[in-house]
């Protein structure tokens, strides 16, 4: 019964522009988006919206295996964008808008045109909102390999891809990138309408010392887990104040080692709308989504907090 009147004190809604969340959980991109049979469990799991793996132009075989390691402090990988090509994609993603909660899709390409060809095939299928992830530490000829991370090229990418459609537009940034304000505004001045903050950071590197060479076959791994986690609140914090300063409004996805309802709490207090959940997944299990929305309903009825509206950016003072 307590749970239940936690649960009715508390508004844990969020809205990223005009899209309806009923908690503030989004799986994010990479992890379980694979088909539409994992989203449906996924929206049975709780999330509040879900990501698709990013989708390329032509099928990608990425890098090869082993393309995973997790570590005590979190995870490493470089899979490099396998995936089927959009085409393919569009078989497996037809008519997301059925789905039980919103599905956002992601994009990559190795310029502006091919960005914009790519979400231009998907926003056609019910997706509503496109991710693009500018921000890949480890895939040659894409993300920050590719220069995607710059003020110029992510203004760039995000005027070519709001070109073709009318929806949601959230660009997904670097935490290693030093003038992070720059990139955010680029992003907005080019018709983005969000930032998914942050990407996997470094990249990094983990030595099997039996064998005297690196775990991973390509040798270095973006680092996304608990690691993550303090240099991502950083970064939407950052994030959000740009924002405000520069007198703009635009949502961030706070997405960085997020596995706890205080983890999330303490995203949104640094200003994201809502938070992003990967790595989480594989230390909580698929039901981490219910988990981190139940704690986090606990976690604002113990603080006496009405709504997340109430404390959204309240570290900034």
């Amino acid at each position: 019964m307590a749970e239940e009147t936690a649960s009715r004190d508390v508004n844990i809604t969020a809205d990223l522009c005009g899209i309806n969340l009923s908690n503030p959980t989004i799986l994010a991109s990479g992890v379980l988006g694979m088909s539409r049979d994992l989203l449906v469990r996924v929206a049975k799991a709780g999330a509040g919206a879900a990501t698709i793996k990013s989708v390329s132009l032509e099928p990608r075989e990425g890098h090869p295996n082993p393309t995973v390691i997790a570590y005590e402090a979190g995870m490493l990988n470089a899979v490099g964008y396998a995936n089927a090509g959009v085409e393919e994609a569009l078989k497996e993603f037809h008519d997301v808008s059925t789905m039980p909660i919103p599905i956002i899709a992601s994009a990559i390409g190795q310029d502006a045109d091919e960005f914009a060809a790519v979400a231009e095939r998907l926003m056609a299928f019910g997706f509503a909102a496109i991710e693009l992830p500018l921000s890949c530490p480890h895939t040659p000829g894409f993300g920050l390999l590719a220069g995607h991370g710059t003020p110029e090229a992510t203004e760039k990418i995000s005027r070519a891809v709001r070109s073709v459609t009318d929806r949601p537009i959230f660009v997904k940034i670097s935490p290693n990138v030093p003038a992070l304000g720059e990139v955010v505004l680029a992003a907005l001045e080019g018709g983005a309408n969000g930032i998914s903050a942050v990407n996997t950071m470094g990249p990094g590197m983990i030595i099997n010392v039996e064998a005297r060479r690196p775990v991973l076959d390509f040798k270095v791994g973006g680092v996304s887990g608990p690691a993550l986690r303090p240099i991502a609140v950083r970064c939407v914090y950052d994030v959000v104040a740009a924002i405000r300063e520069a007198g703009r409004e635009a949502p961030v996805i706070g997405i960085g080692g997020v596995s706890t309802g205080r983890h999330a709490l303490e995203m949104i207090m640094a200003g994201a709308t809502a938070v992003g959940i990967g790595t989480g997944v594989y230390q909580r299990g698929i039901d981490v989504f219910r988990k981190v929305a139940q704690e986090l309903t606990h976690e604002c009825h113990r603080l006496g907090i009405e709504s997340l509206s109430d404390v959204r950016g309240a570290a900034h003072g």
